[in-house]
């Protein structure tokens, strides 16, 4: 049996002493093309309002237009963000075929 002390250094697998911290990255992605990877500044929290202000607002929403026109379907999952009651009527009166499902 081999023990630590008897591999070389080379042949160790290298760790961190703490973890890095993590990274946010929002997309729409659908067949006919995608949106930029939109990075989300370290320490924001995304709550609806910065949901639907700056990523739905003047990221997402704009460009899958660009992509697709107004023939998309704009699916998201359960997160508090994506519900909000602002975010739920933003998505009402931009996109008229805007349905609100949920899921278990």
């Amino acid at each position: 049996m081999t023990t630590k002390k008897e591999v070389t250094r080379e042949r160790l697998l290298r760790t961190r002493p703490t973890f890095s911290q993590s990274l946010m990255v929002s997309v729409g992605i659908s067949k006919l093309g995608h949106t930029d990877l939109v990075f989300i500044d370290l320490g924001v929290k995304i709550n609806g309002a910065y949901y639907r202000d700056v990523l739905l607002s003047k990221q997402l929403l704009p460009v899958m237009r660009e992509v697709s026109g107004e023939s998309f379907v704009f699916q998201q999952d359960n997160a508090p963000a994506h519900w909000a009651c602002d975010t739920v009527q933003l998505l009402e009166q931009r996109r008229r075929s805007f349905h609100r499902i949920f899921s278990q």
